[in-house]
Parts: structure tokens; sequence; C-alpha cells
């Protein structure tokens, strides 16, 4: 009985994020295509990827986002500029938007050699003995995550991108991660592993 409701909760989350209006979310993203492409796939390093993105985090990110802004940063995660930006979207504008950069094909990063050793050392493996959990227990082996879980998907994407979320996190500017897990890690990783682990996971695909 117990595992026929977790059966029914988990399929009733995943229906409610996969009820996104794609054309619709097309419709809407014209305001986004300046900062991360028309189709998701940002040419600014700085701005993320969106294409290809499990739309249960988009929408999570979204509606954190509006909460930043609404709360002046108390509650969600804070960005003056993806605040201004979603403060007028209603729920189903960002469902709308989520199922839309969601259903995109993601263009391929590459990784430089001098960061292979380093990053795929710490994606696999992690480093025990300082308490950093390899990455690839939650996002899979080949940086796709889970759409259930929460988990994004986190290959290809640009690595200036990933290494500014990793120092944010180890500095603690950033905190809507799940339990304090991706600030927990970042904490104890060495700028040199940031941008090492962020390089690996441009390629990773």
């Amino acid at each position: 009985m117990k595992k026929l409701a977790l059966i029914l909760t988990l399929f009733a989350s995943f229906s409610a994020f996969a009820g996104g209006d794609v054309k619709a979310g097309q419709a809407i993203s014209a305001t986004c295509a300046a900062c991360h492409g028309v189709d998701g796939n940002s040419a600014v390093a700085i701005n993320p990827k969106l294409a290809g993105q499990h739309p249960k985090y988009l929408l999570k990110q979204l509606k954190e986002f509006k909460s930043g802004m609404t709360s002046q940063g108390k509650t969600g995660r804070y960005n003056a500029v993806m605040g201004g930006m979603v403060a007028a979207l209603s729920e189903k504008d960002m469902e709308d938007l989520a199922a839309y950069f969601g259903s995109q094909d993601a263009i391929p990063g590459t990784t430089p050699e001098s960061s292979i050793a380093v990053g795929q050392r710490l994606y696999r493996a992690g480093d025990p003995s300082r308490g950093i959990a390899a990455c690839i227990a939650c996002h899979g082996p080949r940086g796709n995550g889970t759409p259930l879980s929460g988990f994004p998907k986190i290959s290809g994407q640009h690595a200036d991108y990933t290494k500014l979320q990793l120092e944010m996190f180890r500095s603690g500017k950033r905190n809507n991660d799940m339990n304090g897990m991706m600030r927990s890690i970042a904490m104890k990783m060495t700028d040199d592993e940031i941008l090492a682990i962020s390089q690996y996971l441009g390629g990773l695909h």
C-alpha cells in the first residue's frame, strides 16, 4: 500500500510538471531570447543554457526567482535581473516556459584537456577525505540528473556559469539548494577544483 501511495505521489508530481504548453511557452520565451537564446542555447557563457533542462527544475528556479524578488532575498533565489523578468509571470506562464525550454535540444560543450584529470576524479569519486561527495551520485554518469528527484542536468553547461554558481554556493550567496547539499560540497572545494569541475562538465555528454 505504501509503495502504491509513493508511485501515485511521484506520478502526480511528474504530471504537474509535464503539463506545460510548449507552444505557449515558445511565445512567452521571446523575452528570454536576448540572454538565453531563442531555443535556450545561450551564446553568452555567463548565462545558462536552458535547453534540455528538466521542466521541474526550471519551474522551481523560476518560482524561486519570483520569491527572491518579492521577499528581497529572504526566501527563494535573489537575482535582480531574473526577478524582474518573472515578476509578471503567472504560474501557468512559468510552467509553459519550463516545458518549452525543456523540449529543446542542448548544444554540447567541450572540456579542455587540462581539466579532465581533476574534473573527472571529483565527478566520479569526489574526495571522501574532505567530505566532498561525488557529483555522479546525484547527477548520474553523464550529468543528466533525474527529472523527479529535482537534480538538474549539468552536462554541457557553460563552464563560466557553472563556476559562478559553485562560487555562490560556496559563499552562501546562493542558498536554494536541496537540504544545503551544494553549499556543503562547494565550501570544501578550492578555486582550482571549482574551475576544473566546471570545465569538465562542459564536455560531459
